[in-house]
């Protein structure tokens, strides 16, 4: 396994592969002006990913975008700069990371739809149980804050992927799936906290996870930054994946090709 970075413990380690989410306060301390040049520059020029997430008659904005890491400068520099690369390989016990891909989420004032419950691997191609996603706020967030379910990494089926705005199925095979939960209704573990920009929240891509809507009086800009480790393979999913990548050529059972998921770290270098 890498060596720890400074800021991660053993204990870390452990609440993220039993719970699949653990909290790194300061994970982007000294970067988070960087970011924010970013999303601002990605706001201005939207890749051909972005979407708005708010329906006829829902208030506020809810937007995102992902997979400019190559033409924003700024988020290149946090990918390859930052500490993220060496915790991502320690919290996977992975020798490298690979970058997946970045993604923004923006919810602007008083915007009361939510980020839907669900878990990201069945919309990536992506197989392997290391991986792992980096959700920072680049404003303070208290009620507009990340929510993930402790342990839902480890359930039997995955949760069925839905469209964030029309709220239907993405797969055909649903007997596969179990049905998107009600964490709240049902007493599930939901691990939750107030955050500081650069703090940043680490969990696997089969945490099941969602978001408050933002209800204050505040922008929520959040950066999230997804990397594999060691054993990510390349799968076919029954469905249209996101990000939909076209034309890479793998095969299933195949590592991720490094020139469009670059290893951003390894133990070795």
């Amino acid at each position: 396994m890498s060596p720890l970075h400074p800021l991660i413990t053993q204990q870390h380690v452990k609440v993220f592969q039993d719970e699949g989410v653990v909290l790194i306060r300061g994970l982007f301390n000294g970067f988070v002006d960087t970011i924010s040049r970013g999303i601002e520059q990605n706001l201005e020029t939207p890749g051909e990913f972005a979407a708005e997430n708010t329906g006829d008659g829902e208030q506020g904005r809810f937007f995102d975008d992902y997979c400019n890491w190559s033409r924003v400068e700024p988020f290149k520099q946090v990918i390859y700069e930052s500490p993220v690369a060496q915790v991502a390989a320690n919290l996977m016990a992975s020798k490298t990371a690979q970058l997946f891909h970045e993604h923004i989420l923006i919810k602007e004032p008083g915007t009361s739809k939510p980020t839907p419950w669900h878990q990201d691997s069945p919309y990536y191609f992506v197989d392997g149980t290391q991986n792992v996603s980096f959700w920072t706020p680049i404003d303070p967030v208290n009620e507009a804050s990340l929510r993930c379910v402790a342990g839902s990494h480890r359930w039997e089926k995955p949760v069925l992927p839905t469209r964030w705005l029309a709220n239907d199925n993405f797969y055909p095979e649903s007997d596969a799936y179990i049905d998107v939960p009600d964490p709240d209704r049902e007493g599930m573990p939901i691990r939750e906290w107030s955050m500081q920009p650069g703090d940043a929240v680490a969990f696997t891509f089969s945490t099941l996870h969602g978001a408050r809507g933002n209800e204050s009086a505040n922008r929520r800009r959040a950066f999230s930054l997804r990397l594999v480790g060691d054993n990510a393979r390349y799968i076919e999913r029954p469905g249209p994946t996101s990000p939909p990548f076209t034309g890479h050529g793998m095969q299933p059972g195949e590592r991720l090709r490094e020139d469009w998921f670059p290893v951003v770290y390894s133990e070795n270098q």
